[in-house]
């Protein structure tokens, strides 16, 4: 069974629902056959690279609420995050465009380093002091970390392009899947939840799309086909 995440690192809910999914996960009795692949998507796609700014000036810009809400807010996130045993600083943080983070997210499932990427922006971006926007030596930095060639890194960083269709890509098709925000998780592409929901939910969607697995239906011709199995291919007798 395949799972399909959609999420952007920029993404509080993001961040704490991979978090409670991956306990739903860890406790599924069939969790050695699900694949998990992770998708990408922006909240601010078309973001100038070097359009940084602080997280609470974003949320009172975006949202029009004070700046004593958006700092609730954080404080609330920081909370659930904690909950969840993840780390989540409430003040200081920025944000920006998270353009190049999905590119080399991109990279990472071509060299088998997807997951370890993620976790190492997920917590660069809400738990570490030092920004990952618009800083490619920081990015570069935490990819090489997590197991990426440094050359292929840095060739991905130095062309805009590469990985680029792959990204737009994966935007496209979660706007055909009817997807308006973050996390969105498709299950076998029969089943979509849509936010961080309690691990609960998950354990529950996870059982509730295994079980409805089409079986297999072998269709029988009557006339002997011959095959190839573990003991050897059938001889032919005429």
């Amino acid at each position: 069974m395949r799972v399909e995440i959609w999420s952007d690192i920029a993404c509080p809910w993001c961040y704490v629902g991979k978090a409670r999914f991956e306990k739903a996960l860890a406790a599924f009795p069939h969790r050695d056959g699900v694949e998990v692949v992770h998708r990408s998507f922006e909240l601010d796609p078309g973001r100038a690279k070097d359009d940084v700014q602080p997280v609470l000036t974003m949320l009172t810009a975006k949202y029009g609420m004070s700046e004593a809400q958006a700092q609730a807010g954080e404080d609330n996130l920081g909370a659930q995050a904690a909950a969840e045993g993840l780390d989540y600083r409430t003040r200081g943080r920025d944000h920006g465009s998270t353009f190049d983070m999905h590119r080399l997210l991109h990279l990472a499932k071509a060299q088998g380093r997807q997951e370890a990427l993620l976790d190492a922006f997920y917590r660069a971006n809400f738990a570490d002091e030092r920004s990952v926007y618009n800083d490619d030596e920081r990015l570069a930095e935490l990819a090489v970390a997590a197991g990426l060639d440094a050359d292929a890194v840095r060739e991905t960083l130095a062309d805009p392009t590469a990985y680029a269709d792959e990204v737009r890509a994966d935007e496209r098709e979660a706007a055909q899947l009817g997807a308006t925000g973050v996390p969105f998780f498709v299950l076998d592409r029969k089943y979509g939840v849509s936010g961080a929901q309690p691990a609960e939910v998950f354990a529950q969607a996870l059982t509730q799309a295994w079980g409805e697995r089409a079986p297999l239906t072998l269709i029988e011709d009557g006339g002997g086909a011959q095959a190839c199995g573990p003991d050897g291919c059938a001889v032919p007798q005429n």
